[in-house]
């Protein structure tokens, strides 16, 4: 039988979903448009805190060969709706995806373009 304490008897702190934008520059085999000097993707991550969702996403970007550059935090679902955001179910879908596979949801990508 498991409890819901992590090691040293701390209880064990529920993943959440993060929006992020993550600013992305140009490397080699990023999948961005041929003219494109860079990209802004929204992105859903799953962590105990923003601090790790971000870290988790940095880390997949840069294994998809994208560059990261800066990360702007959205807050979590409840956060957004508090702030006044309207969230769609599709929006939503996507953050529950990534909840419950744990896992980066890169939601959209807009390509910059001087």
């Amino acid at each position: 039988m498991t409890d819901a304490t992590g090691e040293g008897g701390k209880p064990k702190r529920p993943q959440q979903v993060y929006s992020l934008i993550v600013e992305v520059g140009r490397k080699e085999g990023d999948g961005l448009p041929p003219k494109a000097t860079g990209a802004a993707l929204l992105c859903y991550a799953s962590g105990v805190d923003e601090a790790e969702a971000v870290r988790e996403t940095v880390a997949i970007l840069k294994e998809a060969d994208l560059s990261p550059l800066e990360v702007q935090g959205l807050g979590t679902l409840d956060e957004r709706l508090k702030a006044g955001d309207e969230i769609d179910k599709a929006e939503q879908a996507l953050m529950q995806r990534a909840l419950a596979e744990n896992s980066v949801i890169v939601a959209e990508m807009t390509p910059f373009f001087d």
